[in-house]
């Protein structure tokens, strides 16, 4: 399986302003919708598709029925799992229309560049005085090739600080064309070493997404540009020590002295349950738990070791 080059105008699944914690500064947030890898975890899932959901959130829901009354497919019932049926669901979206507390919700709207970018230049004066910027996040944003490189070159004209968070899988040849030059900043995932535990856990090989890392390290040595490599501490997946010591090898061997290690989060066990799925880690307690001190500690430690700040 190769990476798609692009597949057209994306989906946004939102545009967050006022972040702190997707780069430097004070920052906007594009989230763009679908990825090429299939992480059995996954913590917005809701940016795995590249098509527009349904989602229902039973805890938003304030039972006034409009929904129901208005669907025309009948699709929508408290007996339902998760109440949506959605073998008889048509995405017209009228419920959503009705909903006084959205606890039904469009998830991915088309935005065409300009409405983008009128939206995160909003926050231009927060992004002077802090040094902030824009982050293109997802989902994957290098499945939109041609999109998100016209909206890099727009912010750059603008002098506006650019940062892509990305799982790794893409074309080199494209990326380093149509991207890269508009970038000041990169976050590049690596989850797992062992090719088989990636394909097991995120559905493609990582030979492509170390290769892309290695190249991007060599091109960018003596640039601006800053990579800043980021492990997902997944329980039992990512997070064992064998892992962790490989990619601590890894990163070290090619002279990287920073990373960043992202704490597991479990809040996304409840997301997949709003997009009318179950979720195989709900009843297992490291899953549905936040990672102690003395876990992220042990974590870290391989990095430490290897002369690798986080």
């Amino acid at each position: 399986m190769g990476p798609r080059k692009n597949v057209g105008n994306p989906l946004i699944l939102e545009i967050r302003g006022n972040s702190l914690d997707d780069g430097p500064g004070i920052r906007s947030v594009v989230f763009f919708k679908g990825c090429p890898l299939s992480c059995v975890w996954w913590q917005n899932p809701e940016g795995k598709s590249v098509v527009t959901e349904i989602a229902f959130d039973a805890n938003e829901c304030v039972g006034c029925d409009n929904c129901m009354k208005i669907c025309p497919e009948n699709a929508l019932a408290r007996k339902n799992p998760y109440f949506i049926d959605r073998t008889r669901c048509s995405l017209c979206f009228e419920c959503t229309a009705v909903c006084p507390s959205e606890a039904l919700s469009r998830v991915g709207r088309v935005m065409d560049a300009d409405k983008i970018m009128n939206t995160v230049m909003k926050d231009k004066p927060f992004y002077d005085i802090s040094g902030g910027g824009v982050t293109f996040s997802g989902g994957e944003p290098t499945l939109f090739t041609d999109f998100t490189a016209e909206l890099l070159s727009g912010l750059k004209k603008l002098k506006i600080h650019t940062l892509l968070e990305t799982c790794g899988f893409f074309d080199m040849k494209t990326f380093q064309s149509a991207l890269l030059p508009h970038l000041d900043m990169i976050y590049f995932d690596i989850k797992l070493i062992d090719d088989e535990d990636h394909r097991r856990y995120t559905g493609v090989s990582n030979e492509r997404i170390l290769q892309n890392f290695k190249k991007l390290v060599e091109i960018t040595r003596n640039s601006s540009i800053t990579i800043l490599p980021r492990v997902p501490l997944i329980p039992g997946i990512t997070d064992t020590a064998r892992n962790l010591q490989a990619i601590a090898s890894f990163l070290s061997a090619l002279g990287v002295r920073r990373a960043a290690l992202m704490s597991y989060n479990p809040l996304w066990i409840a997301k997949t349950n709003k997009l009318g799925s179950d979720n195989p880690f709900a009843g297992q307690n490291n899953f549905t738990s936040w990672m102690d001190a003395a876990k992220l500690k042990s974590c870290r430690d391989p990095f430490i070791d290897a002369g690798i700040e986080l």
